[in-house]
């Protein structure tokens, strides 16, 4: 399964962007492969539809979970709608590879 989390940068120990829409990165980790992938979201400077631009770059990368600190208010439906689903995260101070460690425990 195909799991992105939202990032602050391109590395393991970049940590946890709060923002889904306008997150610096979105990792794109693959629990059956373990290959990771860091994508710059190119919405984050979006002056509106930020979240539902996002929602489309994942889906395009056959994710079907998504872990962010918050999700805008049209995010879940949309989400729902594409059978992704949505984690939220309250721990800013995680890193990317304490998330995926949790993730494959």
């Amino acid at each position: 399964m195909k799991v992105a989390i939202t990032s602050n940068g391109n590395t393991l120990e970049s940590k946890l962007d709060q923002r889904f829409g306008r997150c610096q990165y979105f990792t794109v980790y693959d629990t059956d492969t373990k290959g990771i992938e860091f994508i710059p979201n190119p919405n984050k400077d979006a002056e509106e539809g930020a979240g539902p631009a996002s929602v489309q770059l994942v889906a395009s990368q056959g994710v079907q979970k998504v872990i962010s600190g918050e999700f805008g208010i049209k995010i879940k439906s949309l989400l729902d709608s594409l059978k992704i689903q949505m984690v939220i995260l309250k721990q800013p101070e995680k890193s990317i590879q304490e998330i995926i460690d949790m993730l494959n425990h």
